[in-house]
């Protein structure tokens, strides 16, 4: 008998997870797009800046040095010692290339680490707003994702009481970033150390500090969590080449952790998609190990940005935000128009207020919903000023005509 798709039968995996909010948002942003409108994206979290000269070259040379064959699971040695160097040089940090496990992307480092360490009924403690993906990665691995709501008074960061307060005997993982997508926050080494100080009461508890936006920082110089001694050998750094150095479609990503989760992570790296590609690691290791000019300049176009954007949002009517001190995202309340309504179309949550900006303004944006706050729409500023301006002129306009 021959198998037709109505007796075919999908795993119950699919129904435990989400698809990613932010790239369900620009898939309609480009199918509006190829219909003929004029889609002005803030929803992508991807800088808008070409790849170094000096990392490109060193892509094209690796094709030339026939960098075609498989590469190890953890990574090239002399890559690994590359993340050794920029920990040392940027965060005073000490590891050895053992502790390195280098992946396609930091979405797959991410991943690795919550599959090594979380299993079935594992609660995982998350401040709120948190990247999308946390949440969904903690589900698939049958974890338990436990959100803890943080507030914009306090710039959306956990503090040492929220903590303690959500940590029970089945918590296994405590998941953050610094900065922090969605909502641009920073922790000083004040607060971290107050978190650190909660956490060393609990050693069950691993710590997973996502750093993928370390360099885009406006207020000074990056802090890690690792930087405490007495949880240190507890946390697992994830970091990557994408935002920083604006490779995203190079994918490459690593954490720095101890041995035990280190090779917990290339064991199941190793079932998924073993080393990965070779001509970015050669590229990879320029990028961490040389001028780092080209990545500073760039933040510094994203301040110029981040504060042309705090002066349009101020222009914004019932919109409430508060001023990222990193990454390229700004992350208004915007609840005073959940009610609003055009043309008989009611305007009930964030998700409402992001598909009418979408089909109306043509401005992409994304839900706080996907990011734990659901009274938030995340709007990246990673675009040329021109068109963020634009974006925001249609933005106003749109909002006027909700009554």
């Amino acid at each position: 008998m021959q198998a037709t798709l109505e007796t075919m039968q999908l795993s119950s995996l699919l129904q435990k997870f989400n698809e990613p909010e932010t790239l369900k948002m620009a898939k309609l942003g480009r199918e509006l797009r190829a219909k003929g409108a004029d889609v002005i994206d803030l929803s992508l979290g991807e800088p808008d800046f070409d790849t170094p000269v000096h990392i490109k070259e060193a892509a094209k040379k690796a094709i030339d040095d026939n960098f075609s064959h498989y590469t190890p699971v953890a990574g090239y040695l002399d890559l690994r010692e590359a993340v050794c160097e920029k920990l040392k040089r940027d965060n005073n940090l000490e590891y050895k290339p053992e502790n390195i496990v280098v992946s396609t992307g930091a979405k797959q480092s991410l991943a690795n680490a919550i599959l090594a360490l979380v299993d079935a009924g594992d609660e995982v403690v998350i401040p709120a707003p948190f990247w999308v993906t946390y949440s969904e990665l903690v589900k698939i691995a049958g974890g338990i994702p436990v959100i803890v709501p943080t507030t914009m008074e306090n710039h959306y960061k956990m503090n040492a009481e929220e903590l303690e307060t959500a940590i029970t005997a089945r918590s296994r993982v405590f998941l953050f970033s610094s900065p922090c997508n969605p909502s641009g926050s920073v922790y000083s080494k004040e607060e971290l150390k107050a978190l650190a100080a909660v956490l060393k009461n609990h050693p069950e508890i691993a710590i997973i500090s996502d750093e993928i936006y370390e360099y885009i920082n406006f207020i000074g110089r990056h802090e890690s969590i690792a930087q405490f001694d007495e949880i240190k050998e507890r946390v697992i750094i994830v970091n990557g080449l994408s935002k920083g150095f604006a490779m995203t479609g190079y994918r490459l990503g690593y954490i720095a952790a101890n041995t035990m989760i280190a090779k917990a992570c290339e064991k199941i790296q190793g079932q998924f998609t073993s080393g990965a590609n070779a001509v970015t690691q050669r590229a990879a290791i320029v990028a961490l190990t040389t001028d780092l000019k080209p990545s500073l300049d760039m933040t510094a176009e994203f301040a110029r940005r981040r504060a042309r954007v705090m002066q349009l949002i101020s222009e914004i009517p019932g919109w409430k935000c508060a001023e990222p001190d990193g990454a390229f995202y700004v992350f208004p309340e915007v609840d005073a128009y959940f009610g609003k309504s055009v043309d008989g179309e009611v305007i009930a949550n964030a998700d409402d207020l992001c598909m009418y900006l979408l089909n109306t303004a043509h401005v992409s944006t994304v839900t706080g919903r996907a990011f734990g706050s659901p009274n938030c729409i995340r709007l990246s500023f990673a675009n040329n000023l021109e068109k963020i301006e634009k974006a925001y002129v249609r933005i106003k306009e749109a909002l006027k005509r909700l009554g």
